[in-house]
């Protein structure tokens, strides 16, 4: 009975959580829909955030790390839920960081850690943390070993954290354009 109880609550929840939809209208504004309809403004104007856009057929299967100035700075692959509606939409709050972490729902067997770097933005476990980007999650954001430490240094408790199953390199593509075209002519410099 006590499993039955706890099964509905969570498809209570995790169905409420995906009810949210969110939709960029530029590179810091946003505009959520709730489960009725209703249209709220969100303005990221100022602030640091994370985009994740999930890796669904509408969607880039990127994150997106975006500093106060509006600057997309950081960007990479991810994977996401192993079906639609795993990874829940909406604006979110990183809860809490933890450079180490074994999943209590889903160990592996050899008893390593399997979500270190991680950064929860779920009451329910849901984070963004190192992981395999060529295999979809149980609800997580996988985000690569090589870029998770970055994103990781840089977010901090409290920030926003928004998914969405839309599109988001068009407002993203200039700034990385920009800083990878700077990286190289830097890196070529660098070798001579």
């Amino acid at each position: 009975m006590k499993r039955i109880v706890f099964a509905l609550l969570f498809i209570c929840i995790t169905v409420n959580a995906q009810d949210r939809e969110l939709i960029p209208v530029s590179k810091t504004e946003f505009v959520s829909i709730d489960r009725n309809g209703n249209e709220h403004d969100i303005d990221l104007t100022g602030k640091d955030f994370i985009l994740v856009s999930v890796r669904e057929e509408n969607s880039d299967g990127r994150f997106y790390a975006v500093d106060r100035d509006g600057t997309v700075w950081l960007s990479a692959g991810i994977s996401s839920g192993e079906e639609m509606g795993y990874t829940p939409s909406g604006k979110w709050s990183i809860l809490k960081k933890k450079r180490y972490h074994t999943s209590s729902k889903y160990p592996e067997p050899d008893g390593s850690n399997n979500m270190d770097y991680s950064l929860f933005f779920t009451r329910w476990g849901h984070a963004l943390h190192e992981g395999n980007i060529d295999f979809t999650s149980h609800g997580c954001i996988h985000v690569d070993k090589k870029d998770i430490p970055l994103l990781y240094n840089w977010a901090g408790v409290g920030m926003p954290v928004l998914i969405t199953r839309h599109r988001y390199m068009r407002f993203a593509r200039p700034d990385l354009r920009r800083i990878y075209s700077t990286n190289k002519k830097y890196t070529r410099k660098k070798r001579q």
